[in-house]
């Protein structure tokens, strides 16, 4: 136990996480309080979470919303108090500016990150991946990728790939950043030259920008969580009559 917890403190440079033996004792035997460091090591010997330990030292963690009351705070706030232990860091917050409407790169939007249950899914927080939403409005790969869905896009996959595929279910989708803002397409190069390129039955006509003055390839699109309830005949229609109004020639 004593040489355990020495490793602890020397991986983090702090001799507050060391239990001696005599110190160990008196924890166990006197009731002694731990500091704040050697409840986190007394944790990882016993192979307990920080709140069985807690709850040795009878810590009422299990009352803390009932508690809340107690303090009587002066103004209205938000608590979450979450029954689940084990945690992840996740959006909580998201910039005023995050628009349904516009196909949009979620990791800039993220304004707050919290904690939050789950703590399982946290390998998802040290991948390349990043993640996008695709606007309301943006209908350039519909059918196929509705408005509103949302994508999950491997960032090491930035190249953009030439032919290979058999189907245009094989043919891969790229969150592709423009002056505009972003855009999730098909997309081959002429020259030094991007060519954004819809879905043929979408209403997008193809866009040409400069590589990679005004269009760069944030990543390959490798995942998408999208409802089936679709885009209706009425929603097509006044994106369209929008298109007529904001480009008379189209």
């Amino acid at each position: 136990m004593e040489s355990a917890s020495a490793i602890i403190a020397e991986k983090y440079h702090n001799q507050e996480y060391a239990i001696p033996a005599s110190r160990l004792s008196e924890i166990e035997t006197k009731g002694m309080l731990p500091s704040i460091y050697r409840l986190y090591s007394l944790a990882l010997l016993y192979r307990k979470s920080v709140d069985e330990i807690l709850s040795v030292f009878d810590i009422p963690l299990g009352n803390l919303a009932e508690d809340i009351s107690v303090t009587h705070p002066p103004k209205s706030h938000i608590l979450s108090v979450s029954e689940e232990k084990r945690t992840i860091e996740m959006p909580l917050r998201f910039d005023p500016g995050f628009d349904l409407r516009k196909t949009t790169n979620m990791g800039r939007m993220v304004e707050k990150w919290g904690t939050v249950p789950l703590h399982f899914l946290s390998k998802f927080a040290r991948t390349s991946y990043t993640y996008g939403y695709v606007g309301t409005d943006d209908l350039t790969l519909y059918p196929l990728i509705l408005p509103g869905s949302f994508l999950q896009i491997d960032e090491s996959k930035n190249r953009i790939q030439e032919g290979g595929w058999r189907s245009e279910y094989e043919r891969p989708i790229y969150f592709v950043e423009t002056r505009e803002g972003f855009v999730c397409s098909w997309c081959s190069l002429v020259g030094s030259q991007m060519v954004l390129q819809p879905h043929p039955l979408s209403p997008v006509p193809a866009r040409i920008l400069k590589h990679p003055q005004e269009a760069e390839v944030l990543g390959q699109v490798v995942g998408i969580a999208m409802s089936l309830g679709g885009v209706g005949a009425a929603e097509l229609e006044q994106f369209l009559a929008k298109q007529q109004i904001l480009n008379p020639s189209v």
